[in-house]
């Protein structure tokens, strides 16, 4: 029985990681917007985190983190600047928040699951860690790495902002609230029917 509960857990993060690289090379992985792309690979990060725990959380994190570090070589122009700028603080950026995220992800929704008499809550919760986590992790990091090059400089030049904070809040925008939006909604149904499924299928 413990072999065949590893080798189901082997398999569905085999699943996620795949879903993460189909998702990644297609449109609909990362949506093109000229600046910070929309990126939808925060779900099954968080998805799999929920299902599989923390540990899988951190590696499909880092899944997610590779992805987007071959997306700066030339398939993104925001990120390809970014490695032309600094190629190892592009590497630390992409890869960095994406492991934290995944990982407390996982961990926020067990500590959430043993509080909360509501199990449902803890999928919410769990669902809505992983794109707020990403935002918090990713754009201080940016921040500090890249805020006084003129290539950001440029963005805030055009947004019209004088300072770090009303920077982050002005570039995130609709790309975070989108983020959120789609694992609200997506990653709390699909994290609780796989929980469900998995565990029909072991009893």
């Amino acid at each position: 029985m413990v072999t065949n509960q590893k080798t189901l857990r082997l398999v569905q993060l085999a699943l996620f990681t795949a879903i993460i690289l189909l998702m990644a090379f297609t449109p609909i992985g990362y949506i093109k917007t000229g600046g910070l792309s929309i990126t939808l690979l925060v779900l099954p990060v968080a998805v799999g985190a929920i299902t599989l725990g923390p540990v899988s959380g951190a590696i499909l994190g880092g899944i997610f983190g590779l992805t987007s570090f071959i997306q700066c070589f030339g398939l993104d122009p925001f990120g390809t600047t970014l490695l032309s700028i600094d190629p190892a603080k592009t590497f630390i950026l992409c890869f960095v928040p994406r492991i934290l995220m995944g990982w407390l992800t996982g961990l926020i929704f067990l500590a959430v699951k043993k509080m909360a008499k509501n199990s449902n809550i803890s999928y919410i919760v769990g669902s809505l860690a992983g794109p707020l986590l990403n935002t918090i992790f990713f754009m201080p990091t940016f921040v500090w790495f890249f805020y006084d090059t003129d290539y950001v400089q440029g963005f805030a030049t055009q947004l019209n902002v004088s300072n770090a904070f009303a920077f982050v809040v002005a570039f995130v925008g609709l790309n975070g609230l989108i983020e959120a939006a789609v694992n609200f909604v997506a990653g709390t149904a699909i994290s609780k029917t796989i929980d469900v499924v998995t565990k029909k299928a072991r009893a």
